[in-house]
């Protein structure tokens, strides 16, 4: 099946090793045992590297063997995101260069005093994200949806050793409780953030076509930000080479109740930020449904 099964990979010793060295040997040394860590995913982890080997091969049109080459280079991209999303939340920001498109967006957004909806997705690394509003000096609350699915050991471990975070969290709940915190964030003049490309089994999800091919996405972000009556942007943060990060943004095109013109202009987006960034596509599952013999 093509939906996310809510795990990540990963142990709390294997980050603690990593902190180790970024604090006594610096981000770039830690880069360096990622080559270790990358080649244990490309060699034995079968359902992912079929899963992020279909989208170079058959979704971007790569090669046989450029494919398995950017399966390798993917992980090891991946491991740095994660490296760098220690560093600059356990103070590191000052080692990061940081460049904004599209800023304009988000402080207008504040300036309407109407909140607004962010939607970015599992790629590069949006989880730095809050780190680049004190950038640009702009104060605002940002409250991410997400699943309890996501709360692990290593969640809580890496926020044990992080300055506190701006992010608050909205648990997805069965009764539906979740929106009335989003609604009550919105009247705050808050900011409210989904990811729109995971979705997990029970839950209503819309289709759309994505690089060529038609997958699912969870219908939630797409069914609140279309009624909600406030602004929609969507937000990306990309890794660029030498310890920089690119933040983009842009208005979405929406009209109300038009939940799949929402999706569309979204992958839209997302399209172009794959092309550009084909290496920090980061869901390891099998998205398209096309995996066969798991």
């Amino acid at each position: 099946m093509s939906q996310w099964d809510g795990k990540s990979k990963g142990t709390v010793l294997g980050y603690r090793i990593f902190v180790f060295l970024i604090k006594k040997a610096g981000i770039k040394t830690a880069y360096g045992l990622l080559y270790f860590v990358a080649s244990y995913y490309f060699l034995f982890l079968k359902k992912s590297n079929q899963s992020i080997f279909y989208y170079f091969n058959k979704r971007l049109g790569y090669s046989y063997f450029k494919s398995k080459l950017h399966v390798f280079k993917s992980y090891f991209t991946f491991g740095q995101t994660i490296i760098d999303k220690i560093a600059i939340s356990a103070g590191m920001r000052d080692r990061f260069t940081y460049e904004f498109d599209g800023v304009e967006i988000l402080k207008g957004l504040l300036s309407d005093k109407k909140g607004g909806v962010l939607i970015s997705a599992h790629i590069g690394n949006f989880e730095i994200a809050e780190y680049f509003f004190g950038e640009i000096d702009v104060e605002f609350q940002i409250n991410l949806v997400t699943t309890d699915l996501e709360h692990s050991a290593i969640k809580n471990y890496l926020e044990s050793i992080s300055k506190k975070p701006t992010v608050q969290f909205i648990i997805i709940k069965e009764d539906l409780s979740h929106i009335f915190e989003i609604n009550a964030a919105l009247a705050r003049n808050e900011l409210v953030c989904f990811t729109g490309d995971r979705y997990f089994e029970g839950v209503k999800s819309l289709e759309e076509e994505l690089l060529g091919k038609e997958a699912r996405f969870p219908a939630g972000p797409f069914l609140i930000a279309s009624r909600l009556k406030v602004p929609v942007v969507f937000v990306y943060v990309m890794k660029e080479p030498n310890l920089h990060y690119h933040l983009y943004t842009r208005r979405a095109n929406v009209s109300h109740r038009d939940e799949k013109g929402l999706l569309k202009d979204y992958v839209l987006n997302l399209e172009a930020m794959l092309k550009k960034y084909p290496l920090q596509w980061f869901n390891y599952f099998d998205f398209w449904n096309q995996i066969k013999n798991q």
